[in-house]
């Protein structure tokens, strides 16, 4: 097994503009950075909201594990395919009544294992099961396999988001925080190893309001009226988060941003 292992995180998927961006970027950030393994958030690649089991498999091409958060739900096929398909994570703080896992232990062609834990807030999002009680039992089973432990917390408010950091600084390798679809600036390593960053951001239309149509999201805030939303084929932009880890330990050596930005990949 090799000593050091690095993961490419890559930030919500908006719909069709998400999956041709993905297309179109991925390939040749996969050439420059030789990732061990790539996750992506998936929970809007089905129309800007949801997912489908024909666009998981599609996605699955591209990447290694999939992670979600609220919008796992919205379509009704995914109910089936998270059953099926132990790759695709759900929230592991949902009711267990609920279908599919929280979390799953990659495994590389060199004897690598790298466990992925989803998580979603509860800070103005549904009151759910604790995430930070939740995280502990998860991560001690993980670390019985492995020290190894990326983490998606899909959450609305960053000061949740830190505590969770905090929380688990030393114990997984890194804290990354989805949902608000706005890259943050704060990516560090915490002092006990855990590499942080409060949103790694989205792959969809640049142009745009969190990647839905500019014009359509105006229009709610200026009548206060439910509006039919669609995502933006206005340029492209993938933004993600590169970390290197430490094997043997699971600790973050690094983590850095990066962010591509193109025309022409939403038709």
């Amino acid at each position: 097994m090799p000593d050091r292992l690095s993961v490419l995180f890559l930030g919500d998927i908006i719909g069709r503009p998400g999956r041709r961006a993905l297309d179109f970027f991925l390939p040749s950030l996969i050439e420059e950075l030789e990732p061990t393994l790539v996750i992506a958030n998936a929970e809007n690649s089905a129309g800007g909201i949801g997912i489908t089991e024909k666009i998981g498999r599609d996605l699955f091409t591209q990447a290694d594990v999939l992670t979600s958060g609220n919008h796992i739900w919205d379509k009704r096929d995914a109910l089936e395919y998270l059953e099926q398909e132990p790759r695709l994570l759900r929230p592991a703080n949902y009711p267990s009544p609920n279908p599919g896992k929280g979390s799953y232990i990659w495994e590389g062609k060199k004897g690598e294992k790298v466990g992925v834990l989803n998580l979603q807030g509860r800070v103005f999002m549904e009151p759910i099961e604790c995430p930070f009680r939740v995280a502990e039992k998860e991560v001690e089973k993980i670390r019985a396999i492995t020290p190894v432990i990326v983490v998606d917390f899909h959450a609305e408010a960053t000061s949740e988001k830190q505590a969770l950091g905090w929380h688990l600084d030393g114990r997984v390798s890194a804290v990354i925080g989805t949902h608000t679809h706005v890259p943050t600036a704060d990516e560090r390593v915490l002092p006990k190893g855990t590499a942080y960053i409060s949103d790694a951001g989205m792959v969809g239309g640049y142009d745009s309001v969190i990647g839905i149509k500019k014009e359509q999201a105006l229009l709610r805030f200026l009548t206060s009226r439910s509006q039919r939303f669609e995502p933006s084929k206005e340029r492209s932009v993938l933004a993600a988060v590169f970390i290197e880890i430490e094997a043997k330990t699971g600790r973050a050596l690094s983590i850095q941003r990066r962010l591509v930005i193109g025309d022409g990949c939403g038709e």
